[in-house]
C-alpha cells in the first residue's frame, strides 16, 4: 500500500509498475523491458521502493508515475526490500550473496556479506533487519551498526522466503521446499506449522497472526498467533505471490495468472 491510499504492484514479466484504485482502476507505468521489478515497499520519503532484479538497479516511483533509478555493481540480482530503522532502504542481492542498504537520496552506505542467497526482508522489532537465506536453510539479522547474526532452521532443505513481523514481536517465514511457516519470537526458538501448498509470501493481519500465499496450491491461510490455520481457496492457477494490506485493512493479494484479487475483510 503506497501512501496515496491505492496498491502498487510489480509486473516481473512486462517490465512495469502497476497502481491498483479501491475502484478497481488500474495505472501501468512502464520501468524498462528488462528490469523484472520484483519486490515493491513503500518508502519514508512519499515514495515507492522496489528491487529490478533484470539489469541490476534499485528503482523509485513517486505516487504520480516519476521514475528514478539508482544502479547496483555489475552482476547484482536485488530482491527483497524494505524500510529499515533508521529511515534509509535495505534490500537484498541473491546473486552477490549481500544485504545492502540505500539511502533516500539513493547513497548505497551498505553492504553486509551474508551468503545463502538472501530473499525477502523486512524490519524487526528490535533495531535490526531480518532476512531469509533461501540457499542457506537460516534466518538473517542484521542490525544497523553490521553485526550479523545467522540461525538455522530445524528442517533441512527447507527453502525460507517470505518474511515478516507481527504486532506481537514475532518474526514470521515461509519455507516453500518443506511445506511450513515458521514464527521466531524474540530471544526465543524458532516454531514451525506444516501449511500444504508451498508457502510463498507472509504479512502480518491486522487482526493478529498472518497471512500466507500458497503458491503451489492455489490457496491463502490465515494463521493465527497460536497456529490454527484456515484455507481460503483461489480461482484454479492463480498462483498468489506478494501480498499486502489495504487501506480499509483488506488483504489484497498478487497472482501471476495477471490479476490482484481483494478479500474482504
Amino acid at each position: 500500500m503506497g501512501p496515496d491510499q491505492r496498491m502498487w504492484v510489480t509486473l516481473v514479466h512486462s517490465g512495469e509498475i502497476a497502481r491498483v484504485g479501491a475502484d478497481g482502476a488500474v495505472d501501468v507505468f512502464p520501468v524498462a523491458p528488462d528490469a523484472k521489478p520484483s519486490n515493491i515497499v513503500a518508502g519514508p520519503d512519499g515514495a515507492l521502493w522496489f528491487t529490478r532484479a533484470g539489469d541490476a538497479r534499485i528503482g523509485r516511483v513517486t505516487v504520480d508515475g516519476e521514475l528514478s533509478e539508482f544502479v547496483l555493481g555489475e552482476g547484482s540480482t536485488p530482491f527483497g526490500i524494505a524500510g529499515g530503522p533508521d529511515g534509509c532502504l535495505w534490500f537484498t542481492d541473491m546473486t552477490a550473496g549481500t544485504v545492502g542498504r540505500i539511502t533516500t537520496d539513493g547513497q548505497i552506505s551498505v553492504e553486509q556479506a551474508t551468503g545463502g542467497m538472501p530473499s525477502m526482508i523486512v524490519a524487526g522489532p528490535d533495531n535490526a533487519v531480518w532476512f531469509t537465506l533461501n540457499q542457506g536453510n537460516a534466518i538473517g539479522r542484521l542490525e544497523v551498526g553490521g553485526a550479523l547474526t545467522v540461525r538455522e532452521l530445524p528442517t533441512p532443505g527447507a527453502g525460507p522466503v517470505g518474511i515478516t513481523t507481527t504486532h506481537d514481536d514475532a518474526v514470521w517465514f515461509t519455507a516453500i521446499l518443506a511445506d511450513k511457516i515458521g514464527r521466531i519470537p524474540m530471544d526465543e526458538a524458532i516454531q514451525e506449522l506444516d501449511l500444504p501448498g508451498k508457502p510463498h509470501a507472509v504479512v502480518a493481519d491486522p487482526a493478529g497472526g498472518v497471512w500466507v500465499s500458497l503458491w503451489g496450491s492455489d490457496q491463502l491461510a490465515r494463521v493465527s498467533a497460536d497456529g490454527e490455520a484456515v484455507l481460503f481457496d483461489l480461482p484454479p492457477g492463480s498462483e498468489p505471490h506478494g501480498m499486502a494490506i489495504g487501506p480499509d485493512g483488506a488483504l489484497w493479494v498478487a497472482l501471476e495468472s495477471g490479476f490482484v484479487q481483494r478479500l474482504p475483510n
